[in-house]
């Protein structure tokens, strides 16, 4: 794990690997803000989705308990928003770095739709 500072507040930077084992043990809330579009094309499955583009700090789920870790497609947009959260006063903060691209990379297990089926795989 590395780390950064957005807004004055420190934000981990996980790796692929990093976010997939804690997000085994259930120990962190997983949010892809990238769009509904990309989401639905293929995301890591049980991740939340917030997009950007209606990103709001203040409908975050309370972080008691467990972090919440932002990715996105390459980590330009999950920087961002923890940026945003760092500006409401919000911590802790984490991002993967890489995005979903270093996940795909990394060869970790995520959901995507066979274009000829329309059915959801597991890849």
């Amino acid at each position: 794990m590395q780390t950064e500072t957005v807004s004055g507040v420190e934000l981990q930077v996980l790796t692929p690997e990093e976010v997939k084992e804690r997000f085994d043990n259930d120990e962190i809330v997983l949010i892809d803000v990238r769009t509904p579009a990309e989401y639905s094309f293929e995301h890591i499955a049980g991740a939340m989705l917030f997009p950007m583009s209606s990103f709001d700090p203040g409908k975050l789920p309370v972080q008691t308990g467990k972090p919440i870790v932002f990715h996105c497609g390459s980590g330009i947009r999950s920087k961002a928003i923890a940026d945003r959260c760092a500006q409401a006063g919000l911590a802790p903060l984490a991002h993967m770095g890489g995005g979903f691209n270093a996940w795909k990379a990394a060869k970790l297990p995520y959901n995507a739709i066979d274009p000829a089926t329309g059915a959801v795989v597991r890849r």
